[in-house]
């Protein structure tokens, strides 16, 4: 039986350590530019990676075939990973993010509801290990802006009980030293 490890002694042997991520290909498109001798082809392939317990990332990969695109992104995507605070099976709070012509809404929902989106937001989302979520996308449409856009919105997420303790802490800091430390 041949794995996709082990291929055996014939063929180029690839030992990948997928490191707990899934990857899903959201995107490819073929590019065309013409030249003197006619067109040259390019394949671009939008690649989200996640290790559905709070890990995601995206990558965008160019080249000449759609594999190495692919391979690409993934690389792209594993080295811009982003946490994402999670509460309980859902996000902490609702956000919205405009990013180029593409406005993200994502909000909580009640366990159960699962994740209410389309496309490009449903697969991050998934990937990040978010289960209860409704997500909505206005203005462009173009999976690469809806991903952008989306990451923004995650990256932006703040754990409250975090961000509580953190003002708490701020409003501490200049309180101990009276008068501000002036004389």
């Amino acid at each position: 039986m041949v794995t996709a490890f082990d291929r055996g002694s014939f063929g180029r042997q690839r030992y990948e350590d997928t490191g707990g991520f899934s990857e899903r290909v959201v995107f490819t498109r073929r590019i065309a530019k013409v030249v003197k001798g006619g067109r040259r082809l390019r394949f671009n392939a939008l690649v989200v990676v996640g290790d559905g317990e709070g890990q995601v990332g995206a990558g965008l990969g160019k080249a000449l075939v759609i594999p190495d695109a692919v391979r690409k992104g993934n690389a792209i995507a594993r080295a811009g990973t982003i946490r994402v605070p999670l509460k309980g099976s859902t996000i902490p709070h609702m956000i919205t993010v405009k990013k180029g012509a593409t406005i993200v809404i994502i909000k909580p929902a009640r366990e159960g509801t699962g994740v209410i989106a389309a496309g490009a937001m449903r697969a991050i989302l998934e990937l990040a290990g978010v289960k209860d979520v409704v997500g909505k996308t206005l203005g462009s449409r173009n999976p690469i802006n809806i991903v952008h856009a989306t990451l923004e919105a995650l990256r932006q997420l703040r754990d409250p009980e975090k961000e509580l303790a953190r003002r708490a802490a701020a409003m501490a800091a200049p309180a101990a030293a009276p008068g501000g430390g002036r004389r």
